[in-house]
């Protein structure tokens, strides 16, 4: 493989993008190749079957334009797909999945909240992860129901989304929660909302910073990472709103094109 090649990255819709700018932002020189998903999302209320074959169709369009790696940027396919894409292709894969350790060993309350899909929070993996940490701090687990629907329609600041998040959030900080994870990587973009109504007492956590740390790792242990010292290009497809995808991008300054990709 060319170190040239491009990191692909797939995503439900937009919230992956929370994803692609630690990335981007920690390998500048790296090109990324962007798949938003939109036309099927939010991939959490489907079932497991359907999920892996949108994963499959996902890879396979960035396979098909030479991705030398991908990243899944959604909690719900990482956790019911990754050890099947791992099984079934060559290129290495990075996953995305709740940061329960580093809230459940920093908790001063003993109590954490996980504010997630439902495909997330049912799945095996999360299950799994979830037990290893239960025995000394109470995890409240939340299904963020109609969040993502809103972020994909560009709604970020409306009464709905203030008024969904307290529904979900008030009984957290009723249990006491000093530590909320984030379980989709959409929902980095409620951060500034979720504070205001969590307070300082609350520490948010998102998984993108240690996905690029995981990312730049394996293209350093796979010897894939680029030579170029020239800022990378990066290309994002979208096979729904164009202009959502484009409008959650208008603040950065790196090279980039956006466009529709029927996938």
């Amino acid at each position: 493989m060319s170190n040239t090649q491009s990191i692909g990255i797939f995503d439900s819709g937009l919230g992956g993008t929370s994803i692609w700018r630690e990335i981007s932002a920690m390998l500048p020189f790296e090109n990324t190749i962007y798949l938003a998903d939109s036309k099927n999302a939010p991939y959490g209320k489907k079932t497991i079957e359907n999920i892996i074959a949108l994963s499959v169709k996902n890879t396979e369009v960035l396979l098909n334009k030479n991705c030398k790696l991908i990243v899944v940027a959604c909690n719900t396919a990482t956790t019911n797909t990754i050890d099947f894409l791992r099984e079934t292709y060559d290129v290495p894969f990075i996953g995305i999945e709740p940061a329960i350790k580093p809230a459940a060993i920093h908790t001063q309350s003993n109590c954490i909240g996980i504010l997630a899909t439902k495909g997330t929070l049912s799945s095996a993996l999360f299950s799994k992860t979830s037990a290893k940490f239960s025995s000394n701090v109470e995890i409240v687990e939340q299904v963020g129901t109609g969040l993502v629907e809103l972020i994909e329609d560009g709604k970020l600041n409306s009464d709905k989304l203030t008024n969904l998040l307290h529904k979900y959030l008030d009984p957290m900080l009723k249990k006491n929660i000093d530590h909320l994870v984030l379980g989709c990587s959409h929902y980095p973009y409620l951060i500034p909302l979720i504070q205001q109504i969590v307070g300082n007492k609350v520490k948010i956590i998102d998984s993108g910073f240690a996905v690029a740390k995981q990312t730049k790792a394996i293209l350093t242990k796979y010897k894939l990472g680029t030579d170029s010292t020239l800022k990378g290009q990066h290309q994002f497809y979208s096979n729904s709103n164009v202009n959502a995808l484009q409008n959650i991008l208008v603040d950065i300054s790196e090279t980039y094109s956006v466009n529709y990709l029927d996938f």
